[in-house]
């Protein structure tokens, strides 16, 4: 797949996701197979780019390419300054955000409100496409409710207007994140259009992956909530849609390692303070479904320190390698 120069290979992205695509998230997914990774939905409000928050999300430095940013907003102006000041600072891609559901963002009439005035997802389109040289590339839902699902008439627009790629996560703005994504719009779009289509939306395994590849014709997948505590996914995706077999997972003491590398670059990038609170979710997601991990998480989350937080962790994957009860009272 490619999107204006940069060939996607393999085809299957880190989805951009608030609070978890962070850069070291992001360059881990990439060392574990994935294609590409968008950044977290970074503000168009000129206002807010030198808080501390948004120069972390716009650090891009040593990142390989295609440094993909997410931007948000409902100014065409102000979004094509944004894009502007993104590429300046690092971005190849900029992806344009009309699919988060969240209500802040919704209520402002950012993210997925996008799709309710359409007019307005013109006006925004054309202005950020004119604004750089770089590829532009679209995010959508399907529409905002049931009955109003329009995703074949934004495509159009998007298509018109220069957009390079298109994703669509296969649920409304309503449904949120509940209930079964369904394949058939982002079917209908894939026919409709010329540029690339990604799907979105409960790709959670290899096979998952190819079947909604063969449904919809998509020429890619975006990969969100199943990626986190499992970014090894997109080498299994990788693999299975190469060969048709899944390779083999990493066993605990590989996981361990993985995590404790994960640990190791927030802890580099945020600083210890920060790493450690920012690494929590991180942990949870890594124990999910894990053996004791309601206790392991407990202790965990208490720990202040790098050191403890790294020290616990070791102890609790090493225990479970070796089929040991983990002691919750470490």
């Amino acid at each position: 797949m490619k999107i204006g120069n940069f060939v996607i290979d393999p085809p299957v992205g880190l989805a951009p996701m608030a609070g978890v695509t962070d850069k070291p998230f992001r360059l881990l997914c990439k060392r574990l197979g994935a294609g590409m990774a968008v950044s977290e939905m970074t503000t168009s409000d000129p206002k807010l780019w030198h808080t501390s928050k948004s120069r972390f999300r716009m650090d891009h430095e040593g990142e390989p390419d295609p440094v993909i940013v997410q931007i948000a907003g409902t100014q065409p102006r102000r979004m094509a300054d944004a894009a502007r000041f993104n590429v300046d600072h690092g971005a190849r891609i900029i992806d344009i955000n009309m699919g988060c559901p969240a209500k802040k963002v919704c209520k402002a009439w950012a993210g997925s409100a996008l799709m309710r005035d359409e007019a307005l997802v013109g006006r925004i389109l054309d202005a950020v496409v004119a604004a750089v040289e770089v590829p532009v590339t679209l995010k959508i839902r399907t529409g905002w409710a049931a009955d109003q699902k329009n995703a074949r008439v934004i495509a159009t627009i998007a298509e018109q207007a220069g957009i390079q790629a298109l994703a669509i996560h296969g649920r409304t703005r309503d449904q949120k994140y509940q209930g079964q994504a369904e394949y058939d719009t982002i079917a209908e779009v894939k026919q409709q259009v010329a540029i690339p289509v990604l799907a979105n939306g409960d790709v959670d395994s290899p096979q998952a992956a190819r079947k909604v590849l063969d449904y919809t014709g998509a020429d890619g997948l975006l990969i969100g909530r199943a990626a986190q505590g499992r970014p090894w996914i997109f080498r299994e995706i990788a693999g299975y849609l190469e060969t048709g077999m899944q390779p083999e997972p990493p066993d605990l003491a590989g996981i361990r390692d993985i995590l404790l590398s994960h640990l190791a670059a927030l802890y580099e990038f945020y600083g210890e303070d920060r790493g450690v609170r920012i690494a929590r979710k991180h942990l949870g997601w890594y124990a999910r479904d894990r053996r004791e991990n309601a206790a392991f998480r407990a202790v965990v989350n208490r720990a202040d320190t790098a050191d403890l937080q790294v020290r616990l962790t070791r102890d609790y994957f090493d225990h479970l390698a070796d089929g040991l009860d983990w002691p919750a009272a470490a």
